[in-house]
């Protein structure tokens, strides 16, 4: 904690479903949270689909490199660093429900820890240690390095330089 910095206590029995949302602001916190619901829930109906059409048109054959799953989750982590640094650096404000629609909705139903992790499993249970350990590296390097390639090159393109902004 910073030298000088006072600690808050959160507002008991409230969480905030919108992290753009201090609860220690009363004109805040009496703010209705059904259009961030909704907005999210829309959003993940759309990702969660276009996921489930990436499976449908690139099964995995038992045994084999989930390849459907992995270029879900690196293109998604890809568009999630797009995303963080259009709507949330440089001074660049959207739209509120952007960020819940967009970033938790689509590329949060779109991406898939889930189907990352019963891949997996799959894997060890026919015997494909060795892909099973590849699989699980290389979408965690994938994805790691794809948010921050993505993150620097929009910063390029939209005049940010290199470099996150600090705030």
């Amino acid at each position: 904690m910073r030298s000088g910095a006072r600690m808050t206590r959160p507002v008991e029995g409230s969480e905030a479903i919108d992290p753009d949302v201090d609860l220690h602001v009363p004109a805040q916190r009496a703010e209705p949270q059904g259009r961030v619901l909704a907005a999210v829930a829309a959003g993940g109906a759309v990702g969660a689909s276009a996921r489930y059409g990436v499976g449908l048109l690139w099964p995995a054959p038992p045994g084999a490199f989930p390849w459907g799953t992995f270029w879900v989750n690196v293109a998604g982590c890809a568009s999630i660093g797009v995303l963080m640094v259009l709507i949330s650096e440089g001074g660049r404000s959207a739209h509120p429900l952007v960020r819940p629609f967009v970033g938790v909705g689509v590329l949060g139903g779109f991406t898939t820890f889930s189907t990352y992790a019963v891949d997996f499993a799959r894997l060890l249970d026919a015997g494909e240690a060795g892909t099973a350990l590849a699989y699980a590296g290389l979408t965690v390097a994938g994805a790691l390095g794809v948010v921050w390639a993505a993150a620097r090159v929009t910063r390029r393109a939209v005049g940010g330089g290199g470099a996150p902004v600090r705030r």
